[in-house]
């Protein structure tokens, strides 16, 4: 039986542009730890979902995501599209700005380290989130497999993806951060988590598979990436001065031991307000509410 190589699927513009000068040592690096593989640039945004839906559907049982959490969401998207999702593995050499995802899995920032790492015969399965949303009149879908959601988050995803990306990790959130401070306005929201249903005016309602978001911020500190739920966090009518002064308690995860901020776990979760709603997944940008988001148990195998 033919065993085709892995297909790499690298975003030359992650973290500022700085993979397409990394590309040619990770290329080495791949050679010489022995791992076959052809790769591919990507040329824009959505540009890895569909490389990586064509190379899983044409039989690539390994696929490596050379990028930031948004390639490795679109990546992982592709995988999920296709007709052998179940037998497609994602390995992931992180290159972007952020990281969040492979601070949950257990993934190296490191460069060398992860390519080290990409011959590992273990797997890990995890859970995928599923977000359906509107955009321009139209109810679309979109896979995540770290972190979604609405209103405040969503909003400075809006401002981060404007700014220039001329450094990595916490620097450029907390840059979209303070530009969102200063127009955002809390929006009433009707939550339901399974059965539950809550009226409230919220910040932010992060939905997450994975435990952190924005370049390091512990969001969701219990969540678990195969538990089979979506962990719902919460962060009610909170005012600017009180958001900054928290602010650091939520790189610590402590932030849900405030009395405006509640955490929920469930399979199925629907967000509606009767104002408009910005709603992100996995740090990209989607659409707006009302959205609903359900979990896919152990639907996508990661190389760790």
């Amino acid at each position: 039986m033919l065993v085709l190589p892995a297909k790499v699927i690298v975003n030359p513009v992650a973290g500022a542009s700085s993979t397409r000068r990394k590309w040619p040592v990770i290329s080495r690096l791949l050679n010489h730890i022995g791992l076959p593989f052809d790769f591919e640039y990507t040329e824009g945004v959505g540009h890895a979902i569909e490389l990586a839906r064509l190379a899983a559907s044409d039989g690539y049982r390994y696929l490596v995501a050379v990028g930031g959490d948004g390639t490795v969401n679109e990546v992982a998207n592709g995988i999920l599209r296709s007709t052998n999702a179940s037998t497609t593995a994602l390995g992931i050499v992180s290159t972007g700005t952020g990281g969040d995802f492979i601070r949950s899995v257990g993934i190296s920032r490191d460069y060398t380290t992860a390519c080290s790492a990409l011959t590992s015969p273990r797997r890990l399965s995890i859970d995928v989130g599923v977000v359906e949303y509107q955009s321009k009149g139209q109810t679309l879908e979109r896979f995540f497999i770290n972190a979604a959601g609405v209103g405040f988050d969503a909003a400075v995803v809006r401002e981060t993806e404007r700014l220039p990306k001329f450094f990595g990790g916490t620097i450029p959130y907390l840059a979209g951060l303070v530009r969102t401070l200063v127009s955002y306005k809390n929006k009433p929201v009707v939550v339901r988590v399974g059965d539950e249903v809550e009226n409230c005016r919220v910040l932010n309602v992060a939905v997450a598979n994975g435990g952190y978001c924005g370049g390091g911020m512990r969001i969701a500190p219990e969540a678990k990436l195969n538990d089979n739920l979506l962990d719902v966090v919460i962060i009610g009518d909170m005012g600017k001065f009180e958001l900054l002064k928290e602010l650091p308690t939520v790189y610590k995860g402590t932030h849900v031991n405030h009395p405006k901020v509640s955490m929920k776990k469930g399979t199925h979760v629907t967000i509606e307000s009767p104002e408009p709603m910005l709603v992100y997944a996995d740090g990209e940008l989607l659409g707006e509410c009302p959205a609903s988001f359900r979990i896919m148990p152990l639907a996508l195998s990661i190389v760790v």
